[in-house]
């Protein structure tokens, strides 16, 4: 797969600023013979967060999970359509998958640290998988992730302690500092702030707005008002089972600026959505 610059070490005179990073198209997801996500169309810019929203058990999640290959452990799962970054599809014959974990990162609903590591060990734990060993190293990645991730204030007296020693909070965003210490180009959050007190996902939400200035964002949560929020895009997935031809049967039924999709949508299911009709 082809290296691409880092967002900590592109210039302003990198080109494409605005291009599209990743592209997905006629994307559908299989588990077995059910058909869960159906002819996903859409274009994330770089440096953008974009909410992925709408009922419990239209694809949101499974959509998500695709776009770092996360599937490839499903045995039963099978994808269709590709998922273009830097105009080269992530599922094509020969690209990496770790590499493409690398670099397309994810932060589960549910907190993980590493249970028997140290914060310092857990933030540089991917670094270390790959080799890298210089102490001088691991210092500056420390740092530098944990402020990104809004952490560093609060542990930087305490890094060598174990992490489960952290509050929920803290440990996502434990999580979050440890994502982004390799670098990635894409931070993919499923529902990050579910299992948190008001307080915690107040920081999260504010989190990623300054990430957009190191990343690219995307997010399922249920909470149409945190997607108002935090979001720059957003886009509405719902399986109509009510409409058979290909064009309907399309999980992903609206992606607009998020402005625009909640105070004037396109689609009518999309206002009953988030007027509280369904869902």
């Amino acid at each position: 797969m082809t290296v691409y610059v880092s967002p900590q070490t592109q210039t302003q005179e990198a080109p494409a600023a605005r291009s599209d990073l990743l592209r997905i198209e006629n994307l559908n997801i299989y588990f077995g013979h059910t058909h869960v996500v159906r002819f996903v169309t859409m274009q994330i810019q770089p440096n953008t967060v974009t909410a992925l929203i709408g009922p419990s058990g239209c694809g949101k999640t499974t959509f998500l999970r695709s776009l770092n290959r996360m599937h490839d452990l499903t045995p039963s799962a099978r994808i269709e359509g590709t998922v273009n970054y830097h105009g080269e599809n992530i599922y094509g014959k020969g690209v990496d998958a770790v590499d493409v974990r690398r670099r397309i990162g994810m932060v589960f609903q549910k907190p993980n640290p590493f249970p028997t590591m140290s914060i310092y060990d857990n933030v540089v734990a991917g670094l270390k998988l790959a080799g890298e060993r210089r102490k001088s190293r691991l210092d500056e990645v420390v740092e530098r992730s944990l402020k990104q991730a809004a952490l560093w204030d609060e542990v930087k007296d305490r890094l060598k302690t174990p992490a489960t020693g952290l509050s929920g909070g803290q440990q996502q965003r434990l999580c979050i500092a440890r994502s982004l210490a390799v670098e990635p180009e894409v931070l993919l959050m499923d529902e990050p702030t579910s299992a948190l007190d008001p307080q915690s996902t107040q920081r999260i939400e504010d989190l990623m707005s300054s990430l957009k200035e190191y990343v690219t964002v995307i997010i399922v949560t249920h909470n149409m008002q945190q997607a108002a929020r935090v979001s720059d895009k957003t886009a509405f997935f719902l399986l109509d089972e009510s409409v058979t031809s290909k064009e309907g049967q399309t999980s992903l039924i609206e992606f607009d600026d998020t402005d625009k999709l909640f105070t004037n949508p396109s689609d009518p299911r999309t206002e009953a959505y988030i007027t509280g009709r369904f869902g």
